[in-house]
């Protein structure tokens, strides 16, 4: 529990930029990968007509921050890990699916590994918390 809080501040502040990175540079997040994808050999995602998916990862990224806030203030409440870590398991699964049932573009590949490990490092923190607990 060492690094609890400074973890949870550092993922509050990842999050938000995520979150403002795919808010405003959307096209240029998937141009990125897209290009990583080509040297790879993997078919790249389509990069336009993403608008109104913007909303919601943008409000998915503030949430997850406002999660991983509330971890940083409030230490003791195993509710905020409970809460971020079915969030980024939940993108995590879905970004397999995706990849799996979809097409195999890289950037559902990193999601779903990027998320999946930030939900299990959360699972962990709150598996601590409720072993502290009467």
């Amino acid at each position: 529990m060492k690094y609890y809080r400074i973890v949870s501040l550092l993922m509050m502040l990842t999050f938000a930029v995520v979150g403002f990175i795919f808010l405003f540079h959307a096209d240029g997040v998937l141009e990125f990968f897209n290009s990583v994808a080509a040297s790879t050999g993997m078919k790249p995602s389509p990069v336009h007509g993403v608008d109104f998916y913007l909303i919601l990862a943008a409000g998915y990224m503030y949430l997850v921050s406002l999660l991983a806030f509330m971890m940083f203030r409030h230490p003791d409440n195993p509710y905020f890990p409970l809460l971020l870590t079915n969030a980024k398991l939940a993108s995590s699964v879905l970004s397999l699916c995706f990849f799996i049932l979809h097409q195999p573009y890289l950037i559902y590949l990193t999601n779903c590994l990027a998320d999946g490990l930030i939900g299990l490092l959360v699972l962990y923190f709150y598996f601590k918390l409720k072993k502290r607990q009467p």
